[in-house]
């Protein structure tokens, strides 16, 4: 089920009501579930290798405490800021500014805006350090989406809402 962007989530303290939440797709949502948000965004970083070993070590220890805490909403969180931490070192691996397009695609005013601003990208300028960093995070993150016990909260949390 696609993540709810309707909730209130500055009001709203989802480790309290976990029933709400929804997964989505891929990193939606990571920068606004509380309490987690403030639990996690400390730790992640990215600009070195050494920085993103320790940032990807401690979120996926979070990961692990969420998971014995039988906390899904916690571990999947935790599993975002992992995928995150992949996804923008890749960004800043390629894309020395972080940029990958001349112009947002996401503040085109009509659809054919959109689709051409997206085809408007930027040169690459390849970092090997950041691409490093994106390593490290990957192979967290590829840990933490493939744990026995997350598939496992993963399915018990998906039936719960397709249930309503």
């Amino acid at each position: 089920m696609a993540f709810d962007y309707s909730l209130d989530f500055q009001n709203l303290d989802l480790r309290k009501h976990p029933e709400l939440y929804r997964v989505g797709k891929g990193e939606q949502g990571v920068l606004l579930v509380e309490p987690y948000k403030s639990e996690i965004l400390p730790y992640w970083r990215f600009k070195t290798p050494d920085v993103a070993r320790e940032s990807s070590q401690k979120i996926y220890e979070l990961f692990l405490a969420y998971l014995e805490q039988d906390d899904f909403v916690g571990a999947d969180m935790a599993r975002k800021f992992l995928q995150m931490g992949y996804t923008r070192s890749r960004r800043y691996a390629n894309h020395k500014s972080g940029r990958k397009y001349k112009s947002n695609p996401q503040k085109a005013s009509s659809r054919e805006e959109q689709i051409q601003a997206r085809k408007d990208i930027l040169p690459y300028q390849v970092d090997p350090l950041k691409a490093e960093s994106a390593e490290i995070f990957k192979e967290k993150w590829i840990q933490a989406k493939t744990n026995d016990k997350y598939l496992q909260l993963l399915a018990k949390h998906k039936q719960m809402y397709e249930q309503e």
